[in-house]
C-alpha cells in the first residue's frame, strides 16, 4: 500500500477489480479495470450526469444513485477516488466536488467497497511522470498504457481510469 494514499478500510485484500472515480457534480467519470496476467484490462467506463437545472440535493442523489448502480453491476474490490483539491482561482469548485464525493463515498460504504484516496498530483505523477500533466497528456498516457487505438473521452473517463491505474501500479509492486 502506498504510504501517501489514504484508505477508509484497514482490512484490504489484494483487489482484482479497481473502480476509479473522477468526482464531479455535473458529471462523474467512472472506470473499471481488472488485473490480468498481461496487466491492467479496461472493462467498462462512462460518466454519470446530474440534471443541471435540478437542486443540489437531487443532483447529489443522482450521482450517488449512479455510483450505487455501477457498484451493484460490476462488484469492484476497491474504489479509487480523487481527493478534493482547491485552487485560489476557483474555491467554489472544491465545495461542489465535495458534495459529489460525499454521495460517492456513501454509495461505496453502503455497497461494502473499500475506498482509497489519491491527490490529483499523485495520480498525474504516477501515470505521466509529472504532477502537473495536462488533461491531454493524461488521456494520451492512458491510451498508451491500455494499448487503445483512440484516447478516452470525455476526459472524466480518462481521469477515472488514471485513478484506477494509479492504485493498480501502487499495489502491484507489493501484491502481484
Amino acid at each position: 500500500m502506498n504510504l501517501n494514499s489514504t484508505t477508509d478500510d484497514e482490512e484490504l485484500t489484494t483487489p482484482t477489480r479497481f473502480l476509479g472515480i473522477d468526482p464531479g457534480l455535473n458529471r462523474t467519470g467512472y472506470a473499471l479495470l481488472e488485473h490480468s496476467l498481461k496487466g491492467p484490462v479496461l472493462c467498462e467506463g462512462g460518466i454519470i450526469r446530474s440534471t443541471q437545472d435540478g437542486n443540489l440535493a437531487s443532483r447529489v442523489h443522482e450521482i450517488g444513485s449512479g455510483i450505487r448502480e455501477v457498484i451493484e453491476e460490476f462488484r469492484p474490490d476497491i474504489m479509487v477516488i480523487e481527493q478534493v483539491f482547491t485552487t485560489p482561482k476557483f474555491p467554489k469548485s472544491s465545495i461542489i466536488m465535495a458534495h459529489a464525493r460525499g454521495a460517492i463515498l456513501y454509495a461505496a460504504h453502503d455497497g461494502g467497497v473499500p475506498v482509497v484516496h489519491y491527490t490529483p498530483t499523485q495520480i498525474k505523477r504516477l501515470i505521466t511522470g509529472s504532477g502537473r500533466a495536462s488533461k491531454e497528456q493524461m488521456q494520451h498516457a492512458i491510451k498508451t498504457e491500455l494499448g487503445l487505438k483512440t484516447i478516452l473521452e470525455p476526459n472524466d473517463v480518462a481521469d477515472a481510469f488514471a485513478a484506477a491505474l494509479c492504485h493498480y501500479h501502487t499495489i502491484r509492486v507489493t501484491c502481484f
